[in-house]
């Protein structure tokens, strides 16, 4: 059996899961890791001391695939990054005297928001 061991950037375990089944990876937990299935590759992810997110792979996979799975991922795990904290904008806005005008995305995915900023006062 070969072992693929990859770190990762990763976190929030809640993100990393929504990240996984983004990439089609049927995901559970143990009572140690994160297991994720793709068709013919299993993955386990421990945190580290740090309590950063490090992979384990078996079954159809060698080191470069490891990595563009690692790195697909990752890039799942940005969006959901970026969703949480476009909500948590959306949410502390008011609050903050801010009203969201505007919001798009482009065409690299990074998202262009147009804030109104509310004067205090008269």
């Amino acid at each position: 059996m070969t072992i693929q061991r990859v770190q990762t950037r990763m976190r929030d375990v809640r993100l990393l899961a929504a990240a996984l089944a983004d990439t089609q990876a049927v995901v559970t937990w143990s009572a140690e890791a994160l297991v994720a299935d793709w068709q013919a590759i299993h993955a386990e992810f421990r945190r580290d001391d740090q309590g950063i997110w490090q992979v384990d792979m078996t079954g159809d996979v060698d080191q470069d695939s490891a990595t563009t799975i690692v790195k697909a991922v990752d890039l799942a795990y940005g969006r959901q990054v970026q969703r949480a904290v476009l909500t948590r904008l959306h949410e502390r806005a008011p609050a903050a005297g801010l009203t969201v005008v505007s919001e798009r995305v482009e065409d690299d995915d990074s998202v262009t928001l147009v804030l109104d900023v509310h004067q205090g006062g008269s």
